[in-house]
């Protein structure tokens, strides 16, 4: 077997997993909407039908005050069971174990009620916590009591008690929010106390053939967390306290730390991780930016940990554990870590999906179900659009042409898939070229279409993407002037001097495509020194002074935006920060409120509230939106040929493959 360590067995506790693949929890908000036990039997059991050998649940609350948000769900009352024995039943109908991860939100609850050790608001949230007295203190822990009492009743395997990403276990555990004075602050041992009472508590109430994990937070990224060695103790005494493993947790949520975007290097975290499993004697569960099958048999033949913690690569990809124990890695649908569709969605108070596959958490919607009647489709436009509807379509059994008028497929995404932090996206084409491939979808490349080649065909859908706009301005086209493709795909020469036109997601891009080290991103040596994160874990959370770029950038670069609002407002909620914190270290100056005058041999003239300015550069990237490309749909209308609309070629929005890949999902449903 070309991965013996992640495919073996293991028994945890007392529950034997077919494998050391575990899902990890994540919230999806499939329980705000309606039929939440339906919606979410559906989706865990397609993940055990994939062969997961342990399924975590999103964050439930052991009481009302410890929710994520108003009308999240709480386990608190026998009423609950019957909900949660649905989902249970469903997992172990497909020979999956499925454990109720118990999530106490503390100061990051996003409601008037929310608590905490102190009375600090966080900094991620608008609300401000109460204080918890130690009478409440108390009631909490046996409110986790009860709540693993009822997840018994209703099923599952075992729990796991949430104990990191600063949530309020880790609140009460970090000097950072704790400057308590009772039993439970001050001293690291009254710091800790909570979470071992809880620990003891459970155990004491579930008995020992109930699964019971702990959630450590291996390493803080903040100031006032713990240090690498008060972590160790921490999870020998989680252990004596009765957890059967330790999963770990990497990063508190508002650290100023990148730790799960695609710019994070694959098994980054690991320095972290294995501090915590030499430390005890159960199984210990990595996390954080772990993709692959190679990845993930890398961490545990390497000593790091026992089984790999896998969340988002079970969105993408719900086989992800059944293709590779056939060895069918090449046809997983790997995670590319841009959180477009899963964390963005989560943190704009929307339910979570996938880029790459946006039937995630849509299971009893979106079902593939086989034509009742094939047809012959052409898909002119080999962009992600039309690729996604090519693959989605054939599998329901129709026969597809795919047109594309360069070389290669892909799209835009060979223009993404050149900016640092963004090589993911060449897991994302591997995946598309095997899975046309497989379902029997024909290529031809280098073919420039026209409507006498499509005529027979039942269905032509025009795919053709967007380009990029040119504004209408004085000198656009003077030399010095490029459009974003030239320089992502075509690389052509940019000057010393750079102004951006634009800066949504594409000018962004072409920043750090200019000012990026696209080495970083694949290695984490270079990107933990780059962000300040201390390897000896000796400082306070694990953090250090950024370090600042090692030589001058070979670029100068303007960013500069029509609009007065904030950079990066519109960009991706869980990343767009990353981008502007490393284009901020890199020196790049951003001017908004900008109104475009001319270029011309002396660079780019502009006012900002009626002030002239001037910037003397070398080279001018247009970044300043797209327009779609539906030059053939005229013609083909004019042929008498039914034409459908996918992707940029229907709106030429900032690039979004989210909605372009969904768009073409569901088309390849519809016909």
């Amino acid at each position: 077997m070309k991965y013996p360590h992640l495919m073996a067995p293991l028994t945890v506790g007392r529950v034997s997993l077919r494998n050391r693949v575990v899902m990890g929890a994540m919230h999806t908000r499939l329980d705000m909407l309606d039929r939440p036990a339906a919606r979410l039997a559906a989706f865990f059991r397609e993940r055990a039908r994939g062969e997961v050998g342990l399924i975590l649940t999103g964050g439930i609350s052991p009481n009302a005050e410890g929710r994520m948000e108003e009308g999240a769900p709480v386990l608190d009352d026998e009423q609950h069971i019957a909900g949660h024995r649905e989902i249970c039943d469903g997992v172990h109908r497909e020979g999956g174990k499925i454990a109720l991860q118990l999530l106490h939100a503390g100061r990051y609850a996003k409601h008037p009620l929310c608590v905490g050790p102190g009375d600090e608001r966080a900094p991620i949230n608008r609300f401000t916590p109460r204080a918890l007295s130690t009478s409440e203190v108390w009631r909490t822990i046996a409110d986790y009591v009860r709540s693993a009492e009822l997840a018994r009743a209703s099923g599952y395997d075992g729990i796991e008690i949430m104990g990191s990403e600063g949530y309020l276990i880790n609140q009460f555990t970090a000097e950072r929010t704790n400057r308590r004075t009772d039993a439970f602050g001050g001293s690291f041992e009254a710091r800790i106390r909570l979470p071992l009472e809880i620990l003891r508590a459970v155990r004491l109430a579930t008995g020992t053939d109930f699964l019971l994990i702990y959630r450590i937070s291996a390493i803080d990224l903040v100031e006032g967390g713990m240090t690498g060695p008060e972590t160790a103790e921490f999870a020998r005494q989680a252990v004596a306290a009765g957890a059967d493993a330790l999963n770990t947790g990497i990063g508190w949520h508002e650290s100023s730390i990148p730790t799960i975007a695609a710019s994070v290097p694959r098994a980054a975290w690991m320095f972290a991780i294995a501090n915590v499993h030499a430390a005890v004697d159960v199984p210990v569960i990595a996390s954080n930016r772990i993709n692959t099958p190679e990845a993930a048999e890398a961490v545990i033949a390497d000593g790091h940990a026992d089984l790999v913690s896998m969340a988002r690569p079970l969105l993408a990809d719900p086989e992800f554990a059944r293709k590779t124990r056939l060895g069918e890695t090449d046809e997983i649908n790997t995670c590319i870590a841009c959180n477009q569709a899963c964390l963005d969605r989560i943190f704009t108070d929307r339910t979570a999906s996938c880029l790459v596959n946006p039937q995630a958490a849509r299971e009893l919607e979106l079902l593939p179900e086989r034509s009742a009647v094939s047809k012959n489709i052409a898909v002119i436009g080999a962009g992600p659009a039309g690729m996604a509807f090519s693959i989605h379509a054939a599998r329901r059994g129709h026969r597809i042409v795919l047109y594309e008028a360069s070389s290669r497929l892909g799209g835009q995404l060979n223009s993404a898939r050149m900016i640092p932090g963004k090589s993911e996206f060449d897991e994302m084409l591997r995946y598309f070229y095997k899975a046309l491939l497989k379902h029997g979808v024909e290529l031809r490349l280098s073919m420039l279409v026209s409507p006498a080649d499509l005529r027979g065909y039942d269905k032509v859908v025009l795919a053709t993407g967007s380009t990029p706009l040119l504004p209408d301005l004085k000198g656009i086209d003077h030399p010095k002037v490029l459009a974003y493709k030239e320089v992502l795909e075509q690389s052509k020469p940019v000057g010393k001097r750079v102004a951006i036109i634009g800066a949504g997601g594409i000018g962004f891009d072409v920043a750090e495509f200019l000012l990026g080290d696209k080495k970083e991103s694949l290695s984490p040596c270079l990107f933990l020194d780059s962000w300040g994160v201390d390897v000896s874990m000796s400082a306070s959370g694990g953090v250090l002074a950024a370090r600042p770029p090692s030589a001058p950038p070979e670029h100068q670069v303007f960013l500069l935006q029509r609009r007065a609002e904030s950079f990066g407002k519109r960009l991706g909620k869980s990343t767009g920060w990353i981008l502007k914190s490393s284009l901020q270290r890199s020196g790049v100056s951003m001017i908004g409120n900008v109104h475009y005058e001319a270029i011309d041999d002396q660079g780019l003239h502009y006012t900002v509230e009626g002030k002239p300015c001037h910037l003397a550069v070398d080279t001018i990237v247009i970044c300043a939106g797209q327009v779609s490309e539906r030059r053939m749909l005229g013609p083909l209308r004019e042929a008498g040929i039914e034409v459908h609309l996918i992707g940029g070629a229907d709106t030429a929005a900032e690039l979004d493959a989210a909605r372009a890949i969904e768009q073409a999902y569901r088309l390849a449903l519809a016909l």
